[in-house]
């Protein structure tokens, strides 16, 4: 026999005997809350709901009162409540009210009580048809109340933070609290202050159990530090739906020199993800249709509005990504001796421009119109290591020593593993990394860093090409952005435009790869000897030479036409 049946037999015994039900209270348990706190937490509760009733209510009441006291104040009701009607229209922006809609709801309200109150206070609340006309004007004017998102959104919000100190325990956060809540037009965000020895780190490893308990879907929760970057402070915001689920287009150039940062689409609260590249190297990196080429695109259009960049690129798909940049590329290369051949005129570049400046006295490069910074990009950077081996020696040298003379390398490949970089230690050098999606949860850290995986940088989880985190010296959060989207006529129109305002190398820098083709700085081939290079003392050399004898002969060909002393050639060699 199953429990039930048998416990209710034993019950119709207990009756049989007559034994009767009794309550049994010990000395330390608490006696049963009246039913009025019940109803003053359901009214507290509801009380957003409730809101118009009592406000009816109050209008109600004081319009009783000034019947019965004062009647004769009524017309300064009316004086009082006209002005206030424009005024919430025109600067109902200033108290929260922040759309139009909003303040006009607002001044209707405000305008119908004032001459309703009026009218009651002449005449008394209960003269018909005034109790008629505030049960339906009553009901009219709280519908719009009752069906505005952003309260109803508000709400919830405020219910769900209600219970935080039950879901902070459930998830091992216990101790963390609340300190405000606002809600936006994507969802809500809320500060929290952690209990001692708890960090921003420990939040972001309980965020799936957070959004498993806040009921929201998967990946729509993110953890910030606060703006006054307290230790024990984050910063939580949940997305009700995607702002970045719509491409969103460029608005034009975002930088006119290489000193300001390049805007490369919006984060989730619209604040530009901007970013500077002078005297650092970028990496970009993603699988196969993430979005890489669009940010490519939002790059080259930003560096052509730039006078005081130069810009060469290599694309081994045959020019098929930056060809249409072609106009304002001032050297494009496509195959793998065009491009070993790039990178070793770079080197020449740099080390003609680091023997300028040893012998100058300075310590950096500054970019103009006349002296431009030279910006190499590099599409798909792995087929450049398998098919150009020995152009790899070349790109880690520009990426070690090219920050001081403002020749900046930006590389952009699907996984940056060491195979795939090379042997050396470019990936190491880029202080810009910007990871679109990945396939593997490993390949995060190959974009961005080893660690970065762990400490919440998620890239795996994008879900739509162009959605991108970047981390550089002023991005050390992970923050999702989505980079603004750049259609095939935008880039015809855009090139076409910037190519006539495109600076040339200048002239030290020319010289410079003059030299390294194999030519004197007056331009002239080295005729039958195109093998070798001439030294300056007129004899013939090799044309690999030794690195001192290299550095010196560059060191010549910049030199002013006044020629350069001992001591001006020595830092050089």
């Amino acid at each position: 026999m199953s429990g039930r049946y048998r416990m209710r037999r034993h019950a119709r015994r207990m009756r049989r005997y007559g034994l009767q039900p009794m309550t049994i209270i010990n000395l330390g348990d608490p006696l049963p809350e009246p039913a009025a706190v019940y109803m003053f937490r359901w009214a507290w509760r509801y009380r957003s709901e409730l809101a118009p009733l009592v406000f009816c209510l109050t209008a109600a009441l004081a319009a009783a009162l000034l019947h019965r006291a004062h009647p004769h104040w009524w017309p300064m009701i009316p004086a009082i409540t006209g002005p206030a009607v424009p005024a919430l229209i025109v600067g109902g922006r200033h108290l929260g009210l922040a759309t139009l809609a909003e303040r006009v709801y607002a001044a209707t309200v405000v305008g119908s009580v004032g001459a309703w109150l009026a009218a009651a206070t002449l005449l008394g609340p209960f003269h018909r048809p005034l109790p008629t006309i505030m049960l339906i004007g009553g009901l009219v004017l709280a519908l719009p109340w009752w069906a505005h998102r952003r309260r109803r959104a508000k709400v919830r919000v405020e219910r769900t933070l209600a219970v935080w100190p039950e879901i902070a325990q459930a998830v091992g956060l216990a101790g963390s609290r609340v300190m405000s809540a606002v809600v936006d037009l994507w969802g809500w965000r809320a500060r929290f202050a952690l209990a001692h020895g708890q960090t921003i780190q420990d939040m972001i490893a309980k965020l799936p159990a957070i959004e498993s308990a806040l009921g929201t879907y998967r990946g729509a929760a993110r953890v910030h530090p606060t703006g006054d970057d307290l230790a024990n402070r984050f910063e939580l915001r949940v997305l009700d739906k995607d702002p970045h689920a719509d491409a969103i287009t460029w608005p034009g150039p975002s930088a006119g020199s290489i000193t300001e940062p390049i805007d490369f689409g919006p984060f989730e609260d619209a604040a530009p993800a901007r970013v500077l590249f002078l005297r650092r190297h970028g990496l970009f990196g993603g699988v196969s249709g993430s979005g890489k080429s669009g940010l490519l695109n939002v790059l080259m259009a930003n560096l052509s509005a730039c006078r005081d960049v130069v810009i060469w690129a290599i694309d081994l798909k045959k020019g098929m990504e930056l060809a249409p940049w072609a106009s304002c590329i001032d050297r494009l290369t496509t195959t793998p001796a065009e491009a070993h051949a790039l990178l070793r005129d770079a080197v020449a570049i740099l080390e003609a421009r680091a023997a300028r400046l040893a012998a100058s006295g300075q310590r950096v490069w500054e970019p103009s119109a006349e002296m431009p910074a030279l910006i190499i990009i590099i599409d798909e950077y792995a087929e450049l290591a398998d098919d150009a081996p020995d152009a790899t020696s070349d790109a880690d040298s520009i990426a070690r020593r090219g920050r001081a003379v403002a020749v900046t390398l930006i590389a952009a490949t699907q996984r940056p593993t060491q195979k795939a970089m090379g042997q050396g230690a470019l990936r190491s050098q880029m202080d810009v990394r910007i990871c679109c999606r990945v396939r593997e949860r490993k390949d995060v850290d190959l974009v961005l860093g080893q660690g970065m995986l762990a400490a919440g940088w998620h890239a795996q989880t994008l879900n739509a090409p162009g959605k991108f985190l970047i981390s550089a010296p002023e991005h050390d959060t992970p923050r999702r952005a989505r980079a603004y989207l750049l259609t095939d006529e935008t880039v015809s129109a855009t090139a076409a435009v910037q190519a006539a305002f495109r600076p040339a190398l200048d002239d030290q820098s020319r010289r410079a790869v003059e030299a390294a083709r194999g030519t004197d700085p007056h331009g002239q081939g080295l005729g039958p000897d195109a093998g070798l290079r001439m030294s300056p003392s007129g004899a013939l050399m090799q044309d690999r030479p030794p690195a001192a004898e290299q550095a010196l002969w560059l060191a010549l060909c910049v030199a002013p036409d006044d020629g350069a002393d001992i001591a001006e050639l020595m830092p050089a060699a």
